[in-house]
């Protein structure tokens, strides 16, 4: 069987309960409440695992073209199905999910993360501190936040924990072990909300912002990083000490690790060709995403990101360093493609057929009554849509389904709409703090078995309360100084 009953079985109740039990709200076109019929369903099957999440994008866009709810016309209707298969933002990270095949491939991933050990391993609270830094580095060319964390940098901090004969199998775990996990875990969110290219769902968050100000507020890569550089520096400064003090090591003075880091490096010996390229492209992919040549030259120079996503791919083509069957082979990025395509059609017509004005507008109402002024409001929205996290295993899910209504809320209370752009941007991925199923990255990290339970939940609440913190206070400072509010 393809599907897992049950999960399949409460999803299909759910959407046939809002499809065909519960009335059509007053303000609701019929063809927007179906369609939010199908998208709930999907959300619910997604939660539930009832089956994989490319296979339920598939069934999904066959239903909205089956159903007509976008259009009485079938070709039409299977057009607007598969539109967003044309959304350059879906292409940028499938693409960029394919060139960071190659930092795998090539072992220059591996190579960066040894080399910060090797600087700053003598003492465990300086491994925290590369481990952060290592993610930090690799993450622009990372959208695979489960891959970065997981492929790349949990291997690194095994092997290091390791070489302390720190193993959850004896027992010994608490000697280094549960600090360094949590570190390699907990970077991943910080690192993730940094850059567009660091996470999946970042680009849709940057799309959903453009429809929800009606392209007002168009944010670039560059903007994005920039507007992320200083509150995402001081809590990758804070992230390491906070875990300390939670969850000291028993072993604290480590200069053996630096040795370990070196002999592991020397052993991949000096720099071969497949990383130097992959280091070029990896500059050439920066430069690009950061506009260098359209403020140098001009906006005759500006290269669409998208764009030069593709470049960088072609050049590991062109170099051999990624052959043909690499892209392939890139299962992820090929999948990534299909539900992303999927959830963004959906959330798009949602919002084209008014059900996310409608939505934005009930809850604009709710609050109102409330008394509230903007600020209050909309820390209650943030907060609201940041722990409504508990209830998802998927961070694109919970974007999907709350983040246009709740930000279309907040700029209506009266918040200013780049920042609070910006702080549910921060929030969509501090959320993946707080559960062993947060996001991908958690199952690999937390099966591995270095800490319990009830610590990964206390380390995801106490760090999502430093980190939204840490974007409310450096971040509104610093957005104050650019100029965004």
């Amino acid at each position: 069987m393809g599907f897992k009953p049950v999960p399949a079985a409460i999803a299909l109740a759910i959407g046939l309960l809002i499809g065909f039990v519960i009335p059509v709200p007053e303000g609701v076109a019929p063809n927007a409440w179906h369609l939010l019929a199908l998208f709930v369903a999907t959300i619910a099957a997604i939660i539930g695992k009832a089956m994989p999440i490319g296979a339920l994008s598939i069934l999904a866009m066959a239903l909205v073209a089956l159903t007509g709810v976008t259009s009485d016309k079938p070709s039409v209707a299977i057009a607007d199905a598969l539109s967003s298969f044309a959304n350059p933002l879906i292409w940028l990270i499938g693409v960029a999910i394919m060139i960071s095949r190659a930092l795998i491939k090539t072992g220059l991933g591996a190579r960066i993360g040894y080399g910060f050990v090797a600087i700053f391993g003598k003492r465990t609270l300086g491994i925290g501190y590369a481990l952060a830094l290592s993610e930090l580095t690799i993450a622009p060319v990372t959208p695979s936040n489960t891959a970065r964390g997981g492929a790349i940098m949990h291997p690194i901090m095994r092997a290091i924990a390791g070489s302390f004969d720190s193993d959850p199998k004896d027992g010994t775990q608490g000697r280094i072990g549960k600090y360094l996990a949590l570190v390699n875990y907990h970077a991943n969110p910080i690192t993730s909300a940094m850059f567009i290219t660091a996470t999946a769902p970042n680009p849709l968050i940057v799309k959903l912002v453009a429809e929800a100000t009606g392209a007002r507020i168009s944010i670039s890569w560059g903007m994005w990083a920039l507007a992320m550089l200083l509150p995402g520096l001081a809590a990758i400064a804070l992230m390491p000490l906070v875990l300390y003090w939670l969850f000291p090591p028993e072993i604290k003075s480590t200069p053996d690790a630096a040795q370990f880091a070196r002999g592991k490096l020397a052993e991949r010996g000096p720099l071969h060709r497949g990383e130097k390229v992959m280091l070029g492209v990896f500059a050439l992919l920066l430069l690009l995403w950061a506009g260098v040549p359209e403020m140098i030259f001009g906006s005759r120079w500006a290269v669409d990101s998208t764009t030069t996503a593709f470049i960088g791919l072609g050049v590991l083509l062109l170099t051999g360093v990624l052959d043909w069957e690499d892209v392939l082979k890139e299962k992820s990025a090929w999948d990534t493609i299909v539900w992303f395509s999927a959830l963004v059609m959906m959330a798009t017509y949602l919002n084209k057929l008014g059900l996310i004005a409608w939505f934005s507008a009930s809850i604009e109402h709710g609050i109102g009554r409330l008394g509230l002024d903007w600020v209050g409001a909309s820390a209650l929205l943030l907060l609201a849509y940041l722990y409504a996290h508990y209830l998802f295993a998927s961070t694109t899910a919970h974007i999907t389904a709350m983040f246009a209504a709740f930000y279309g809320t907040g700029i209506a209370l009266g918040a200013p709409a780049l920042p609070f752009a910006l702080l549910m941007a921060a929030a969509s991925n501090i959320m993946m703090t707080l559960t062993h199923y947060a996001t991908g990255t958690s199952p690999v990290i937390f099966g591995s078995g270095y800490t319990t339970l009830g610590e990964w939940w206390k380390a995801g609440f106490v760090m999502s309360l430093v980190l939204i913190g840490v974007w409310l206070v450096v971040g509104g400072a610093w957005w104050k100084l650019l100029g965004y509010w």
